[in-house]
């Protein structure tokens, strides 16, 4: 059996789901107010931060 949390996506109010095992569903279980993200979204925050990172220097 599978656990997951469904949360709704910080900014577009969608849905989506963290499953068990991965560290966003630890960060989720420890703390359930805080404000989450889905992979792809984290993945763009990432890759901007990076690139603008690279960029200013």
């Amino acid at each position: 059996m599978i656990f997951y949390y469904e949360l709704i996506r910080t900014g577009y109010w969608k849905k989506f789901k963290i499953y068990e095992g991965t560290l966003n569903f630890k960060q989720v279980k420890e703390n359930t107010k805080g404000k989450y993200t889905c992979e792809d979204c984290d993945h763009n925050i990432r890759s901007e931060s990076i690139k603008n990172f690279l960029i200013s220097k």
